[in-house]
């Protein structure tokens, strides 16, 4: 920088200062997985002695039909105490033939499952597990609450896996591993498998190091009575994340969360963008309520609990302000571009080149978390930040393999074309999000599908968390109906 100016230098410091904070992201990422080691010294497993207390488990269902008979089915069958172990459905005002199905599971088996009828539902989940917990909570049987989905499966070991960490008086709650489990997976299911490994048994696990969990799954939590009424005896229903904010209260009130990897529940998953598109937006609404409820918490360490640390912020608003980071990152290169170009090259590669050692190590880490993902979605796994990532990995390695290919086709590098082909390089965030708006949109198309999962793996999976964040924040600057929409379920799991 020695032929810049004191003002053109200071400019470019604030540059490269925002292409740094662009790519916190990535930098979280490789922080996770240095970290996801120190799991096996720093865990739960020396407190935790086998126990097995009355398990309450709530359903929640509505027009669960298709899936909630072998869901009661498989847990009536687990290796779990039978008089310790009673099922209580909430049906949620049902239309179709779930309230003969539960019924019948209720006759089978009395005493062992419970049919539990509101008369008026469609409020949301969080109203609907509250009914359940007015009963079992008014009975002094219940000494712990299992909170799961109708269309899950528990593997026959998950529920002592889970319960063993109780026998700690301070822990609140556990939740398990959710894994996609469909029997007939197609791409974009493959894709959710592969987040489930990098979301759940990864960052979970360093969540577990840090004392700080973000979320108990809402398909598989296992609370103990004290935790639930330490909480007042109620499941939060001011937001559409009432699972985290649970989480979060809980933690508040000083009891720890854990994590279990080993208990494994297996979940349907979406098949569609547009059907995962409205999921998450859900979800991701629900985090941006949190945010601003839990303002005044963020990087304010307490000796109560650890929600407040600098490593649990970092890794919360990575997440949450993914695409800001993104667009900074963006706006940064560009600004370099026009003040520096060399520095910008410089810039751009030693940001790739970091971003292609980090995906290496974190995914061949996390394919080994769960062999039976790695080996159904090994493709996945490979594209999962796109093949306009990968490429742009490539160039940033080999910049020579670049020029030579264009040459190879006929085409010239010249000053022009070279500043072309840095703003599509720059670019390729923001760009890669808007391919995934137009893959939801051509999904419906006749022969859409083929083209959205097109899309889908040439921007890559990521940005498609991106462009939902992205809706969620339009959606809640507009205050837009928040209603509860629950996944649709067809019974695919393969139990």
């Amino acid at each position: 920088m020695a032929d810049l100016t004191w003002l053109e230098t200071a400019l470019v410091i604030v540059l490269l200062l925002c292409v740094l904070v662009g790519t916190l992201p990535v930098i979280n990422t490789g922080l996770q997985f240095l970290m996801l080691p120190v799991h096996a010294f720093r865990n739960h497993y020396g407190k935790a002695a086998p126990y097995h207390p009355n398990v309450a488990v709530i359903i929640p269902a509505w027009n669960e039909g298709a899936v909630i008979g072998p869901a009661i089915e498989r847990l009536l069958q687990l290796e779990y105490p039978a008089d310790r172990l009673r099922v209580f459905v909430v049906d949620d005002a049902s239309t179709d033939d779930t309230p003969a199905i539960v019924g019948a599971k209720a006759d089978a088996h009395p005493g062992r499952v419970v049919h539990l009828r509101r008369e008026r539902g469609g409020e949301g989940k969080a109203h609907t597990l509250n009914h359940g917990l007015d009963v079992v909570l008014a009975d002094v049987w219940t000494e712990a609450v299992l909170i799961m989905d109708a269309d899950v499966i528990f593997a026959r070991d998950s529920l002592r896996k889970l319960s063993r960490h109780l026998a700690d008086d301070k822990v609140g709650a556990v939740t398990a591993y959710i894994a996609e489990g469909s029997r007939d997976r197609n791409y974009l299911t493959r894709f959710i498998a592969i987040e489930y490994v990098i979301g759940q048994l990864s960052a979970r696990r360093v969540q577990n190091v840090g004392g700080a969990i973000a979320c108990l799954a809402g398909g598989a939590q296992l609370h103990s009575r004290a935790n639930l009424e330490a909480i007042g005896g109620r499941i939060p229903t001011g937001t559409l994340a009432e699972d985290t904010m649970t989480t979060f209260e809980g933690q508040l009130k000083g009891r720890r969360m854990v994590f279990e990897p080993h208990a494994v529940v297996l979940a349907e998953e979406p098949r569609t963008i547009d059907s995962l598109w409205k999921q998450r937006l859900r979800w991701a609404r629900g985090n941006v309520q949190l945010t601003s409820i839990y303002r005044k918490l963020w990087f304010r360490p307490s000796r109560e609990h650890n929600l407040g640390s600098f490593s649990f912020g970092l890794a919360w608003f990575t997440i949450l302000l993914l695409p800001a980071f993104m667009l900074l990152a963006a706006a940064g290169m560009l600004a370099l571009l026009v003040l520096h170009s060399d520095i910008a090259e410089f810039v751009f590669r030693f940001m790739w080149i970091s971003a292609a050692c980090i995906y290496l190590y974190s995914m061949l880490y996390a394919v080994q978390l769960d062999p039976r993902t790695g080996r159904h979605s090994w493709r996945e796994a490979i594209m999962f930040p796109g093949l306009g990532a990968l490429l742009l990995m490539v160039i940033a390695l080999f910049p020579w393999a670049f020029e030579s290919g264009l040459e190879a086709v006929g085409l010239d590098l010249t000053d022009e074309t070279r500043i072309l082909w840095a703003v599509i390089f720059y670019l390729w965030g923001p760009i890669s999000m808007l391919g995934i708006w137009l893959a939801r949109a051509v999904e419906k198309l006749p022969g859409g599908r083929f083209f959205a999962g097109l899309l889908l793996y040439i921007c890559g999976y990521g940005s498609l968390l991106c462009a939902i964040t992205v809706d969620s924040y339009i959606k809640e600057w507009r205050r837009a109906d928040a209603s509860w929409i629950k996944t649709e379920k067809i019974g695919r799991v393969d139990s």
